[in-house]
């Protein structure tokens, strides 16, 4: 076997033994658990919320709890009270082992290993003990009244027992008392009657103080009221007074004038008033008097009556003048206001109206100015034409006159017989030959007429119409055209063949010059 493998072997079993030993050996203690570590030593090694080593196999760990525990310490029978009264008590009390070494090692000689459940169990019956004694020293009403008390007393009785088994009681809570008759109940309703007695008084009291302090409020309000309207009223009589005075002297001066003959007028009829009032009165009084010498027994009463009576009508016709004068007062100030009013109305009809005649000068000027323009273009224009007529007129001769007058034959002719054309029915009675009755006859009267018009022309202007157009010359014949020494060419008739403008218009002075061109006849 080589040298170096007992070596190794010896390694390997240390290594183990270290892996062992941490495994099995490291413990670590929460804080709410004690470990402890016992077997080697002579005190044993206690833990609580810190690890630690153990010897494997040699040492023994053991657990103690620590946590809080509840232990439940119902009576299960009833127990007499110092009043003789068989009472049932639900308690719980809440207990932990004791920091302390001393009493934790009592701790561990009695719960070492024990769940929370079995230390709660074990600790029942001790803790019941203590309380059935507590309750025989007590009363009933005093276990009901101040369970403070009871539960400390419960407490400290138990708190001996429990410090020889190493545990620390932390409270004691007293959750119902019941009594084998219902006494508690009793308790309670006559406990329930005084409170309710005391709650109804205390509620009358109550009730009765509000009321008071409500009428001491309504009574501060009602007058906090009454104040601020009287305030208010005295205000708002102020605020009338200094407007009407305002109002008084902005219209005195405007209504000085017109209402001086007013008011002249109304104090003359005030004194009228006051003359007829005095009268009355006066007729009054001696009536008054003339009834107390008739009726001596009613004299008191007739002349309280009457002068009642009479103030009344003083009172009433002194506030009927009163009103009848503010009446008029307020009319002349309404007729002046309307009458101001009207004349601004009519100041801004005025502004208005002038406004509307100057805008209206205004375009009848424009248009007058442009009337009188296109007059005056168009007396150019008609001067301009007359004077260009004037020339053409001056070289006109008995042809052109002629041409003149044909043109107007045939207007004449329908002047002549439009009479005709007027005429709905006609009925003939005539004589002569047989050629001559009838519509012939009035027909006839058309030519008639035109020839008598061709001779009035010819004694007028010298021109012979019937002769011009029987001019019988070739070219007449043919084309129509009459050509008169020292006048321009004269187109009779209708000239549809050419379309060039003839010669003879008026507008074509340049015609003048070109006689000399065309034949002529003479």
């Amino acid at each position: 076997m080589p040298q170096f493998v007992f070596p190794l072997i010896v390694a390997v079993v240390v290594v183990i033994f270290l892996i062992i030993l941490l495994t099995q050996g490291y413990v670590k203690a929460p804080p709410d658990h004690a470990y402890i570590i016992s077997g080697i030593l002579k005190e044993p090694r206690v833990l609580i919320g810190r690890a630690g080593f153990k010897i494997p196999f040699f040492e023994q760990l053991d657990k103690l709890y620590l946590g809080q525990i509840t232990v439940d310490i119902k009576t299960d029978e009833y127990i007499p009270t110092n009043d003789f009264i068989n009472v049932m008590v639900d308690a719980v009390a809440k207990v932990r082992v004791a920091d302390e070494p001393a009493r934790m090692k009592l701790a561990m000689r009695n719960f070492l290993n024990k769940e929370p459940a079995k230390i709660s169990a074990d600790l029942q019956d001790s803790l019941q003990g203590n309380m059935r004694e507590i309750i025989g020293t007590l009363s009933l009403r005093a276990i009901n009244t101040d369970r403070d008390s009871f539960s400390d007393q419960v407490m400290a009785k138990a708190s001996r027992d429990m410090e020889k088994l190493g545990i620390e009681i932390l409270s004691c809570n007293i959750q119902n008392v019941t009594d084998e008759h219902g006494l508690i109940q009793d308790l309670g309703m006559d406990n329930t009657s005084k409170i309710r007695k005391d709650a109804s008084i205390a509620k009358a009291e109550a009730e009765r103080d509000i009321a008071i302090a409500k009428a001491a409020a309504d009574k501060a309000s009602n007058d906090a009221r009454v104040q601020a309207e009287t305030e208010i009223a005295q205000k708002n009589n102020e605020l009338a007074i200094k407007k009407a005075e305002l109002q008084k002297a902005s219209d005195s001066k405007k209504a000085e004038a017109d209402a001086a003959y007013e008011i002249q007028k109304q104090e003359q009829e005030r004194t009228i008033l006051t003359a007829t009032v005095n009268a009355q009165i006066a007729k009054t009084e001696r009536e008054a008097e003339l009834r107390r010498q008739e009726v001596t027994v009613q004299q008191q009463a007739l002349e309280a009556e009457i002068n009642k009576k009479a103030d009344a009508d003083r009172y009433a016709i002194e506030q009927a003048a009163a009103a009848d004068l503010t009446r008029r007062q307020r009319e002349a100030e309404a007729k002046q206001y309307e009458q101001e009013k009207e004349a601004q109305a009519k100041k801004a009809m005025a502004e208005a109206q002038k406004y509307a005649m100057l805008q209206e000068a205004e375009g009848i000027r424009a248009r007058g100015e442009a009337e009188a323009a296109a007059i005056q273009a168009k007396a150019l224009a008609e001067a301009e034409g007359m004077e260009k007529k004037a020339l053409a007129y001056q070289k006109y001769n008995k042809a052109a006159m002629a041409e003149m007058m044909i043109k107007v034959l045939p207007e004449i002719a329908g002047k002549i017989a439009e009479p005709l054309a007027q005429i709905d029915k006609i009925t003939i009675i005539g004589s002569g030959s047989e050629g001559e009755k009838g519509v012939g006859s009035v027909a006839g009267n058309v030519p008639v007429v035109m020839a008598k018009l061709f001779e009035s022309m010819k004694e007028a202007t010298g021109v012979d119409l019937a002769d011009i157009m029987n001019a019988d010359s070739y070219e007449a014949q043919v084309t129509r055209n009459i050509n008169l020494t020292g006048a321009p060419d004269i187109i009779i008739g209708s000239q549809k063949e050419t379309d060039s403008p003839s010669p003879e218009s008026p507008e074509n002075p340049s015609s003048e010059d070109s006689p000399k061109n065309s034949p002529s006849t003479q």
